[in-house]
Formats: C-alpha cells, sequence, structure tokens
C-alpha cells in the first residue's frame, strides 16, 4: 500500500461557524450559551455517520469513502486525480434532508452538486455552484432521499476530492437507527464495481469495457481494485481476458443460459510467459465457444473455474508452453481434450471432460467422467472415481422479472460428474431480499446488524476493514463475497466466526491479514463442540488467505475448524514469499490450518510457507483431496526453524491420538533461496495405525535449493540437488 502522495494540510483546532462559534464557545465558559438571534435550540438529526458510503474512486486503501462518514477529522476520503468524481451515502431509508456539511482537504471541489435519490439511480440537484470556496462548507438544503452524493465536476487542484466529513442533517423519515438491520432488495444495487452486461448492449460496448478493466488489473498483483462483470442470460461475441482480483460470471441458472462466443481467457504476457503468479481470479456459471476451439485458463493458485461449458478443448498453461502451478475446476463440462500442459498440479472435481493430457507432479481427480485411470506416479495422476460429500458453492442469478436469487445447491454425497449436465442442479433458490448487499466502505457494524437479523450476506467487491469479527449464529446463513471481495482485521480482531450452526457458508473472499496480529482469521463452529453436523455441513469454498504481499499482515492461525462434518472445497492459505511487508519477522505466522472437528473433508488444499506445522489435523475422520504446500522460502538459519530437536516442520500432520485420516494426492516442495542449506527432515507426519493412509504422496526440491530429508515420517528418501523427485504411492 504506497503511503499518501502529497503534503497533508495541517489540521489545528478549528471551531466551525466562525467569530459566533468562538464567541459561543467563551460564553459556554463564562456559563451561558449564545444563540443566533431567531435560532431553535433544536438540532437537526446528524443522519449520515457511520452509515455505508460509497464513491467513484479512491486514491488508494488508505483514503476509503466511509471515513467521510466516521466522524473522525483525522480520516478522510481521496478520490483518483480526474473529472468527475462522486462521494455517496446510504442513509438506509427515505429521510427528509435540510442542511450537508461538507469539510474539504485543500484538494476540494471549484464545481460540484448535492444530490438526492430514493433509489441510487435517479439522482435530483439540491445545490449546485461553480465557486466553491472550499474548506468547510455549511450548505441549506430542501429535498428527500435515501441517497445523497456529492458530485464533483471540476477540482480546485491537481489533486482529487478529498473529504474529512460529509455529514447530512434532517429528519429521520422511516428509518435510520444504526443498530437496526439495513434494507434489502430483490434488485439490488451492487456497488461502483460490478458491471452487469446484456445482450442488447454492443459487442463493442461490453469489449471496452473488458478491455479497460483488464489494462488495469493484467498486473495489479496486490492492488486494490476489485472487478465483477455479470452476463444476463443471452449470446454476446466478446473476448474476456481475466487479470487479477477478477471475476466473471454468467446470470443464467444452467451454465448454457449464458453463451460467450469468444473466449474467458487467462494468459501470462505480462510475466513473460510465466503463469506460476496468476492468482485471484474466477470464472463461473456460462458456456464457452472458443473462436479458435481452445480455450485458455493458464492459472495456479487462488483461481477457479466452476459451472463452466466449454465446448472445444481447455488448455491449462500459458501461451508458449510456459509454467503454471495449479488451479481448479469443479462441476464443469469440458466436451474435447484437456491440456495440462506444464502445469505442476492440479484438482478437478465433479467434472465431465473429453479427455486429458499431460502431468507435471500431482494432478488429482475426485468424480470426474472422463479422468484418466490411476496411474501415480507415471502419469502423475491420482483418480478416485465418486465424490464422497459435496456441498456446491451458491450461485447468482437473475430471473424473467429482472429479480435477482442465489441458488444454494443441495448436499450431494457419492456422485461423480457435472451437477447441470442431466437437468437442473438441485437445491433452493432464495431470493435476493434474504441478502443483504455491502458498498465499500461498509463497516463490520452493519454487516452485523444484518447477519444478527438473519440476512445472509453479499459482500460486492471492494476492501473492506473489519474492526469486530463477523458473527455467523444462524442455521444456513450464506456470508459471499463477490469479485475477490477482500476483509482486512484492525486490531488483530477475528474476521470471521462462524457459530455451531448447522449449514453455514462461506465463499467468495479474500482474507488478508491484518498489521496487528490475529489469533485466527477465520474459525468455523466453537472449540470442543460435539454436535453433527452430518445432515447439513457448514462449508467454506473459493476462500483465499493472504498473509503480507499486499502489506504487512500477521495472524497466528488462518483457518480454525472446529465444527464437525465442514467441507472445504478450493482453499488457498498464503504466508507471502514475495510482496509488500514480507520477511522472517514481517509477515509472521504460524500456521495455516487447524482442524479440530471430526469428518472434515477438504477438496483442492494448497497451504504455503507458514513458519511451523501448516496443516495440524487433530480430528478423527478427516479426508483430504488434493495438497499442494511450498515450505517457507526464507528461514535465516537452522536454529530459526526448528521443531524441538527436529530440523525444520511438517507441511501437513496428523496429530497423535488420531485413528482415522485419508488423504490422496498430496506434495509438499522446498525452495529455501535465503540459505540453501536449510534441511526440512519430513514433509508429512502421522501415526502408524491402520485407519491412517495417505496415497500418492511426493516431496519436490525446486531447482534443488534446499533438502527434504523424508516424505513422510521417517519413509522417502531425500529430495535434494542430486534427487528433485521423490514419489511415494503410499504412507506412513
Amino acid at each position: 500500500m504506497r503511503s499518501e502522495s502529497r503534503p497533508r494540510a495541517r489540521r489545528g483546532f478549528r471551531l466551525r461557524g466562525g467569530p459566533l462559534a468562538a464567541a459561543s464557545v467563551l460564553a459556554v465558559m463564562a456559563g451561558a450559551v449564545v444563540l443566533p438571534a431567531g435560532t431553535a435550540q433544536a438540532a437537526d438529526t446528524l443522519l449520515s455517520q457511520g452509515k455505508t458510503a460509497t464513491a467513484s474512486s479512491t486514491e488508494s486503501a488508505s483514503f476509503p469513502a466511509s471515513a467521510a462518514v466516521d466522524g473522525d477529522t483525522g480520516t478522510r476520503w481521496s478520490s483518483a486525480f480526474s473529472d468527475p468524481q462522486w462521494l455517496e451515502v446510504d442513509l438506509g431509508a427515505t429521510d427528509t434532508i435540510d442542511k450537508v456539511v461538507l469539510d474539504w482537504e485543500s484538494a476540494s471541489a471549484s464545481s460540484f452538486q448535492i444530490q438526492t435519490s430514493t433509489d441510487g439511480t435517479n439522482w435530483t440537484n439540491v445545490y449546485s455552484t461553480t465557486t466553491g470556496p472550499g474548506g468547510d462548507q455549511t450548505l441549506s438544503v430542501s429535498g428527500t432521499g435515501r441517497y445523497v452524493r456529492m458530485y464533483g465536476t471540476a477540482r480546485s487542484t491537481q489533486y482529487g476530492y478529498s473529504l474529512y466529513e460529509f455529514q447530512v442533517y434532517g429528519t429521520a423519515g422511516g428509518g435510520g437507527n444504526p443498530g437496526s438491520p439495513p434494507a434489502t432488495s430483490d434488485t439490488p444495487n451492487f456497488g461502483p464495481n460490478v458491471q452487469v452486461f446484456d445482450p442488447s448492449q454492443s459487442a463493442s460496448s461490453i469489449q471496452s469495457a473488458l478491455d479497460s478493466a483488464f489494462n488495469t488489473q493484467q498486473s495489479n498483483q496486490f492492488g486494490t481494485q476489485r472487478n465483477a462483470f455479470l452476463f444476463k442470460p443471452g449470446t454476446y461475441n466478446v473476448n474476456a481476458n481475466v487479470g487479477f482480483n477478477t471475476q466473471v460470471m454468467g446470470l443464467g441458472q444452467n451454465p448454457d443460459q449464458v453463451q460467450i462466443n469468444g473466449g474467458v481467457t487467462s494468459d501470462a504476457q505480462w510475466n513473460g510467459g510465466n503463469g506460476t503468479t496468476n492468482f485471484w481470479r474466477e470464472v463461473e456459471n456460462l458456456s464457452i465457444t472458443p473462436s479458435s476451439g481452445t480455450e485458455t485458463w493458464a492459472v495456479s493458485q487462488g483461481a477457479s473455474m466452476r459451472r463452466v461449458d466449454v465446448h472445444g478443448e481447455l488448455k491449462l498453461d500459458p501461451s508458449g508452453d510456459g509454467w503454471s502451478s495449479g488451479g481448479f475446476l469443479s462441476d464443469s463440462r469440458v466436451s474435447g481434450q484437456v491440456f495440462s500442459g506444464s502445469q505442476q498440479q492440479w484438482m478437478s472435481r465433479n467434472d465431465t471432460i473429453g479427455s486429458w493430457s499431460n502431468g507435471v507432479w500431482n494432478q488429482v481427480f475426485v468424480g470426474v467422467n472422463g479422468a484418466p485411470a490411476q496411474s501415480f506416479p507415471n502419469p502423475t495422476y491420482t483418480t478416485v472415481g465418486q465424490t464422497p460429500v459435496e456441498k456446491e458453492k451458491p450461485y447468482l442469478y437473475i430471473d424473467s422479472s429482472g429479480n435477482y436469487h442465489v441458488f444454494v445447491p443441495s448436499l450431494q454425497q457419492n456422485t461423480s460428474g457435472a451437477t447441470w449436465v442431466n437437468g437442473n442442479t438441485a437445491g433452493t433458490s432464495l431470493p435476493m431480499h434474504d441478502f443483504y448487499v455491502t458498498q465499500p466502505g461498509d463497516t463490520a457494524a452493519t454487516m452485523n446488524a444484518a447477519l444478527a437479523a438473519g440476512d445472509d450476506l453479499l459482500i460486492t467487491p471492494g476492501v473492506y476493514h473489519i474492526n469486530q469479527t463477523l458473527q455467523v449464529t444462524h442455521p444456513d446463513q450464506i456470508v459471499m463475497g463477490m469479485g475477490l471481495a477482500t476483509l482486512i482485521p484492525d486490531n488483530g480482531v477475528t474476521v470471521i466466526n462462524t457459530g455451531d450452526v448447522d449449514g453455514a457458508q462461506i465463499d467468495d473472499l479474500l482474507v488478508d491479514g491484518g498489521a496487528t496480529n490475529s489469533a485466527s482469521l477465520i474459525t468455523m463452529g466453537s472449540a470442543g463442540n460435539t454436535t453433527s453436523h452430518a445432515s447439513d455441513p457448514q462449508a467454506i469454498e473459493d476462500v483465499y488467505v493472504r498473509i503480507g504481499g499486499d502489506q504487512v499482515g500477521k495472524a497466528t492461525d488462518s483457518l480454525v475448524v472446529n465444527a464437525n462434518n465442514t467441507i472445504g472445497d478450493n482453499l488457498w492459505l498464503w504466508r507471502a514469499d514475495h510482496g509488500n511487508g514480507v520477511g522472517w519477522t514481517s509477515n509472521t505466522a504460524d500456521t495455516g490450518l487447524i482442524v479440530n472437528g471430526a469428518n472434515v473433508t477438504m477438496y483442492g488444499l494448497a497451504v504455503e510457507h507458514y513458519q511451523k506445522t501448516e496443516v495440524l489435523w487433530n480430528g478423527n475422520g478427516g479426508r483430504t483431496y488434493f495438497f499442494q504446500n511450498e515450505n517457507p522460502y526464507d528461514p535465516p538459519n537452522q536454529a530459526s526453524w526448528m521443531n524441538g530437536s527436529t530440523d525444520g516442520y511438517p507441511a501437513y500432520e496428523v496429530a497423535p491420538g488420531v485413528t482415522s485420516h485419508q488423504a490422496y494426492g498430496v506434495g509438499s516442495y522446498c525452495y529455501f533461496n535465503v540459505n540453501t542449506s536449510i534441511v526440512n527432515d519430513h514433509a508429512f507426519q502421522a501415526p502408524v495405525v491402520s485407519g491412517v493412509q495417505f496415497h500418492d504422496l511426493l516431496t519436490v526440491s525446486l531447482g534443488g535449493v534446499g533438502t527434504i530429508n523424508h516424505v513422510i515420517n521417517s519413509t522417502g528418501a531425500a529430495a535434494n540437488a542430486t534427487t528433485e523427485n521423490i514419489y511415494l504411492t503410499s504412507g506412513p
């Protein structure tokens, strides 16, 4: 995160209202209150403070829209350095507005309007000027609306627009209690970072919007911009290149209701053809007929392709066959061949494919019709015929009346193939008014008010600071993101906690570690619970944790699963090895995943670079299908990375006392580039009992940089500069 780019106006003690205000203060000090003649003593109600604020842009994450309505004159919103720009506050209900106070930083507006709206779309001017003086402005206005905004058309400086406070006063007309649940709708405003396309729009206008976003996001790995592109049912002749922090999704109830003729592509030209850092992007719920006959989706961790119907071939490595480092394909159909190419590892679950070609280290297939036969390690295919238990991720769709819904697929057991190929996916459709739809700048208090009222949450694209834990306490409650919505804890809080309830789901979120250490970032269920959730398990899907990279981040444990029977699906828990705030004593993090619950199942689990045991599994009955790990790159010396008297820590440990556990297709790699003499004694650790079995294991010394002495416990040869890859078909 970059620092402020210009000198900040010094803020001393200021008396609002000039000489009269000064006189009033002196009078109060003398024991009297002085008011201007004819002024009523009853004050207008401040309607805007603490409400949801959004903006056309922000200069950086340090200057969010919420800072203009937080009551703190030491924080501010600041826009991009261009015209026009706007700042909007949602009052939560239609109120009578009679005064607006603007507390400008030196970057003010010379021309702007104050506008009101009842729906957030159609606006009415209640004030306009082309000679704005800046400073503190108190404007008398007359109007009604739920939404109030400052719409700036000309800046007073070369910088953006910046407000310390944007205050709206008036009379509440049907709400405004900050503790009450926020309003919901079947046709919500998805905020400034979502574009909804309709087939009546010209292909050129849609292509222009897609290209503009990609030009910004192609290499914007750690930026704050988030995007979601939603396609209503119909046919589109476009090529959607997908960059960082971008999601492309169809709005049909089934994938073939949205047809893309062209492509939805992830490639790696930005990085010289190397796709090993093509993270944080998603495509789902649409059909693609690639114009070349081949769809390219060259991604690595933190990327998913779900509910996609590819009419042709699917290529998983970049143009020129550069490297890629893992991805996730589920509930999808590919009519032709899937060409894995140089993909180092890959997870496919509940797909229907024409055929599969190639593999490098670890390709895992669970419940995939058309999968290659079990053959690990030559080729490196791990094939499981049926998926034992699964809840597909909820998805958004729109009906013929223009109302939005979220479809929640049912729990499935012992399945193979995509859920929608032979008819509609089984499940339940929820009306959109069951969800509170956030806006960038929403507070944790607003989200918790919605959750406490029993609403679900749809968190729209943006970066949200969370200063109190989001509490998911109702059965079957859903917290789902869109467009890689990102949550960052303040003051070391846990970001999300689910109670010991049936069916809670956390989906589609990027969770960053904050500058102050959190004991955990996500906790599912209460510690020590014994409740079975087998008939309606909790689930966490397409959730990515990042400790460092975008900023200095710290968290002792990233994800703690206490709830029995929980299902995890495509999780990447990452202590950053590059980016900002990266170093052995900077982005500190002990463990990525701790499983205390019984009968927990994980599909597509990637946990990387944590400083102690990276996965610790304490519960019985656990199952993992695909595990990918890299040891921390950066131990400065062996003494800094010792587990008692043992060199290093296991990537994945099944705790002593566990009597039943199964793991399929598991790999751990080392690349000790800070000190190449570092040794990890073993990658996997488990009790030697009949009920604990690992299938298809490997260790890799990447480029021969560093050593892993054993694969599991004391079994397996050393991966090092002499022999970089070691394979075992079973253990311990």
